[in-house]
């Protein structure tokens, strides 16, 4: 599967959009997390834990959009955005979407 944030693939020539393929997760913070953060708050510098916690929501709604291109039996994913919002007080949805194609 080709994923791109391009509107066309070099040297590839599209012949179906499909439709748009997504994927998202909503991750919560924990009590562990928190006060490690808090800490390091204090001290500055990056906090880590939320960090590496971005990086697997990120990496996790990726492959969903993957698996939802995969169901529409698509070659590649363009255009592909990441966004996040807030869901509630220490929740945020991470939401990855493209449009899936066939290539020629």
């Amino acid at each position: 599967m080709i994923i791109t944030t391009t509107d066309s693939i070099p040297n590839k020539e599209i012949s179906e959009i499909l439709g748009i393929a997504r994927g998202s997760t909503v991750r919560a913070r924990s009590i562990g997390r928190d006060i490690f953060a808090g800490l390091k708050n204090i001290v500055g510098g990056e906090i880590e834990e939320y960090t590496k916690l971005q990086a697997q929501s990120r990496e996790q709604a990726l492959q969903r959009m993957i698996q939802d291109a995969q169901a529409l039996n698509a070659d590649a994913i363009i255009n592909v955005r990441l966004t996040t919002s807030m869901v509630m007080q220490g929740a945020a949805e991470i939401l990855a979407y493209g449009t899936a194609v066939k290539l020629k």
